[in-house]
């Protein structure tokens, strides 16, 4: 989403991702990982703000930490669709390697979902830490 000439450098079939025309088939494998991935994450995204927003709107100022969290967890979730998106656009066009061909390169998507559980298991620690902190 935010490469530098990503139409440019990418490839389908030898033609620039930005004047490919796509079969049905193609044009449905597109769509039904962006759907998966991208759709996946932007909602849970957005899932996170509307928590964050009800925290901070309903509940007094004890509760705000509780929702910047929530609300930074959210920002975190959106930082890595925007980065799964640009490793989808890399799984389904093709680049140049070394020597100047055109390979498919597949890669799944194990470092967002590591980066994924490593950001989650941070802010359900940071929660816990601050929920004892209201208990106290």
């Amino acid at each position: 989403m935010f490469e530098r000439r990503a139409a440019e450098r990418y490839h389908l079939r030898l033609h620039r991702a930005r004047s490919v025309v796509l079969t049905t088939d193609e044009l449905l494998e597109l769509r039904a990982a962006q759907r998966t991935f991208e759709g996946a994450y932007v909602r849970t995204a957005l899932s996170q703000f509307s928590f964050a927003l009800v925290v901070l709107r309903i509940f007094t100022a004890e509760f705000y930490s509780i929702g910047a969290l929530f609300a930074a967890y959210g920002f975190g979730i959106l930082f890595a669709s925007l980065f799964r998106r640009q490793e989808g656009n890399r799984q389904f066009f093709s680049e140049p390697d070394e020597l100047g061909e055109h390979r498919k390169k597949f890669r799944t998507s194990g470092n967002v979902v590591v980066v994924l559980a490593a950001l989650t298991v941070g802010a359900y620690a940071s929660l816990m830490v601050l929920i004892m902190k209201l208990i106290d």
